[in-house]
Parts: structure tokens; C-alpha cells; sequence
């Protein structure tokens, strides 16, 4: 018996009436060089805008450190005035050790001035290299004046 076709309709198309030298298209795969680089430029934009950001951050940290020391030393420095009637003129005297976050990003100094009436001015200076480098130097006497004023 013979196949009738319905009006309309052609016959589907097999693998084997497409000819031998002609293939189905491949699925894409992977990304383009274009892609790529567009990706790596908006990670660099990304990173450009973040680090200076990032540095900032952990400068104000080590910055904050340093003042709370600072702080800590002028408060010891007037015990010691009261128990000694004068000021000391160094770290140990004074019992008092520098956390690792201001030792390793400032140097301190201790300068204890002798008259009517007594005074101190402690000061932190960044070391150079470092994270600290050119931030400037924080100082507080004993008045509890602190400069510069900007960076308190």
C-alpha cells in the first residue's frame, strides 16, 4: 500500500538527505576575547577605585591606634608628675609599652621641657617606608593640646 501525504505537508527531513558534508551547528562554547576583556577592564576599574579606598581605611586605623596611646602616655606622664614632680622622659619609665599596630607604623618620642612649671609634648612620627608615610606627625602636651587638629 502506498503512503498518502496530508495536503500541505512535506516530509521531515532526515540526517541522511542533508548530504554527508554538511553538519548540524555546533553548541557555542567558552567566551570570546572581547568578553574577556571587557571583564579584566571593569575588575581593573573595580580595583583602581577600591585600593586608595582601602588604604585610607587602614591608615585611619594605624592613626587612631597611635592617638589612643598617645592619649594613654599624656595620662601616665601626669600620674608620674604627681608621684615624681616631673615628667619622664622615656617609654619605660613611664611602664608603658607601644602596641605592634603603632611600633611598627610610628616612632614615639617623649620630650619632658623642665621650668616653672613643668611640660611635656609626646609625639608620633610616622616611619618611613611604610603605610604611614608622609601622614605627619601627631603630637599632645600637657595641656592635652593636640595637633594638628585635622587629623585628631
Amino acid at each position: 500500500m502506498g503512503l498518502v501525504l496530508a495536503a500541505g505537508r512535506e516530509p521531515a527531513a532526515s540526517s541522511r538527505s542533508l548530504g554527508q558534508g554538511s553538519a548540524p551547528p555546533m553548541s557555542r562554547r567558552g567566551f570570546t576575547l572581547i568578553e574577556l576583556m571587557i571583564t579584566v577592564a571593569i575588575v581593573a576599574i573595580l580595583a583602581a577605585v577600591a585600593y586608595p579606598a582601602y588604604t585610607s581605611h587602614i591608615r585611619k586605623g594605624y592613626r587612631a591606634a597611635a592617638q589612643s596611646y598617645l592619649m594613654d602616655l599624656a595620662q601616665k606622664q601626669t600620674q608620674y608628675l604627681l608621684d615624681n614632680r616631673a615628667y619622664a622622659g622615656n617609654e619605660t619609665a613611664l611602664n608603658a609599652t607601644a602596641p605592634t599596630d603603632v611600633s611598627n607604623n610610628y616612632t614615639i618620642s617623649l620630650d619632658p621641657l623642665t621650668g616653672p612649671p613643668p611640660t611635656f609634648i609626646i609625639t608620633a612620627h610616622p616611619k618611613d617606608p611604610g603605610t604611614m608615610a608622609g601622614d605627619g606627625d601627631l603630637t599632645i602636651n600637657q595641656a592635652g593640646a593636640k595637633t594638628p587638629s585635622g587629623k585628631w
